[in-house]
């Protein structure tokens, strides 16, 4: 038995559709109930519906065998997994951002507001920057409007927010999209399974 966690939502419902499409599927999972966990026993499959900051936790710790996460988790977290195929959906950078015309005092700690504590932290280090970190878990745009923070580090798919709010991206950390990770020790017992599924998918890919 395959073990695979999914993050939740719109990612979630659609890289499952790529695990059924090489013979991963499992009918329940497309019902409409509040269960988290759908077998195919003849598939040799078990889901697990997790919510996406958590999929890397599942599988570095073996509760899952593989799973679906956005790399922005994985720079963020570092878990000790092995990262084995871009999935080439969810697609989005990881960027600093600024109100329109913002200028920089290098002589104060730029105050930046973010969910992504860790990438903001290495990424200021490397330019010797002292900083501020304020940690927020949502709407991190508006805390420039408010005075919260100087600038922010987010994720941005569109940019349309930003635009929408007088900010715009000042710096590229990074790109993200969806990756399929694998526990170190699964990966040993369950590798031929593994890397048929993943071969399948650079098929389709």
């Amino acid at each position: 038995m395959l073990n695979i966690a999914l993050p939740k939502g719109r990612l979630g419902n659609d890289v499952y559709q790529l695990f059924a499409a090489v013979g991963c599927e499992c009918p329940t999972i497309l019902e409409d109930n509040r269960k988290l966990i759908f077998t195919n026993e003849v598939a040799g499959v078990r889901y697990f519906w997790v919510k996406p900051v958590d999929v890397a936790t599942y599988v570095e710790h073996g509760a899952a065998d593989i799973g679906v996460v956005g790399k922005d988790v994985l720079m963020e977290s570092e878990p000790d997994i092995y990262e084995l195929l871009d999935l080439q959906r969810g697609c989005c950078r990881v960027v600093t951002a600024a109100p329109a015309g913002y200028i920089e005092d290098q002589s104060l700690p730029l105050r930046v507001a973010t969910k992504y504590p860790h990438i903001a932290a290495k990424f200021y280090a490397g330019q010797n920057r002292v900083i501020e970190l304020i940690r927020l878990g949502g709407s991190i745009e508006l805390a420039p409007l408010v005075g919260l923070s100087d600038v922010i580090v987010d994720i941005v798919e569109t940019g349309n927010t930003l635009k929408e709010n007088n900010l715009q991206v000042t710096e590229v950390i990074g790109s993200s999209s969806a990756r399929l990770i694998a526990n170190k020790s699964a990966y040993k017992f369950k590798g031929e399974k593994i890397d048929q599924l993943v071969g399948r998918m650079k098929e389709i890919l």
